[in-house]
């Protein structure tokens, strides 16, 4: 019997309109917004139902989710080798801009080479510095011209400042010179305020000359410059050669203690100018080269 009854009930269930079904849904779930609103009645049972739908809402967002972390973590990896490469190309590019910045004070240095060039009515020829010599009481420098270029021994150098040095040695292709530090090298000057002559003398330090023999009523002040005086033809005249540093006198002594900086950049110059008096102009110089040489 209860079969039966059961199958009666549904198929009295399944003769009511649709229509009236959804109205009565319809109703029931207006009802239960209206108490929802009104009253707590409701909330114990929205409770309940919220937290039976929490697995299936999390099931339901997984799917995308899942797609959204695979972008973001694709995003990430092409963010990370997007960055490395701005990373190297930065590198690079301040390289560069080293490279320009060495590049741009080399030409400067170059300009005031020519500036002093310009100054002077003598032949001169730029050379490049090849190599120092390391040991400290031989101050010596190696230059890219030579015999080649018409070089010969006690050729005078000189930078935009002032005397640098002179050849020692001459080869094919290369040269020798001696720095005006070096302490066997010594060189004629006079005090430019007062034309008062002396002697230059290197010291073995890179940035000192020395007056030996001046007696002890000299006038010599410091910040006197002290420049070339052509004396013994090695080095042409009225050059700068060094400023005055220090005057001291000990008590007893007959010679005053003068000290002097050079003028030229002797530790920094990767450039200098090979200068030839009228009398030794390259051509010259090739021309008796290659006479001694027949």
């Amino acid at each position: 019997m209860a079969d039966s009854d059961y199958q009666d009930t549904l198929a009295r269930l399944r003769r009511i309109p649709p229509s009236l079904t959804l109205g009565v849904v319809v109703l029931a779930s207006v009802a239960m917004m209206s108490l929802d609103v009104g009253s707590d009645y409701v909330r114990p049972v929205r409770s309940v139902l919220a937290m039976i739908g929490t697995p299936f809402q999390a099931a339901a967002s997984l799917p995308s989710e899942t797609i959204d972390y695979l972008e973001r973590y694709l995003d990430r990896g092409a963010l990370i080798d997007a960055n490395e490469r701005l990373r190297q190309k930065n590198l690079q590019l301040r390289a560069r801009l080293q490279k320009l910045a060495s590049l741009k004070t080399r030409n400067e240095r170059l300009r005031s080479l020519l500036g002093s060039a310009g100054s002077i009515d003598r032949h001169v020829q730029i050379a490049q510095v090849l190599s120092t010599n390391p040991d400290p009481y031989r101050h010596r420098i190696k230059l890219d011209k030579g015999q080649n270029d018409g070089v010969f021994v006690g050729q005078a150098l000189i930078d935009a400042h002032g005397i640098v040095g002179q050849v020692v040695r001459v080869e094919s292709a290369s040269s020798h010179a001696v720095l005006i530090t070096d302490p066997n090298h010594g060189i004629p000057v006079e005090i430019n305020r007062n034309g008062l002559e002396t002697i230059a003398r290197g010291t073995g330090r890179a940035a000192t000359l020395e007056s030996p023999f001046l007696p002890a009523n000299t006038d010599v002040r410091e910040g006197d410059l002290l420049v070339s005086s052509g004396l013994a033809g090695r080095y042409p005249a009225g050059y700068p050669v060094a400023r005055v540093d220090s005057v001291s006198h000990d008590t007893g002594q007959e010679f005053l203690q003068v000290t002097a900086k050079p003028t030229a950049s002797l530790a920094r110059g990767r450039e200098v100018l090979l200068v030839w008096n009228r009398n030794t102009a390259p051509s010259r110089v090739d021309n008796a080269n290659k006479e001694s040489a027949s």
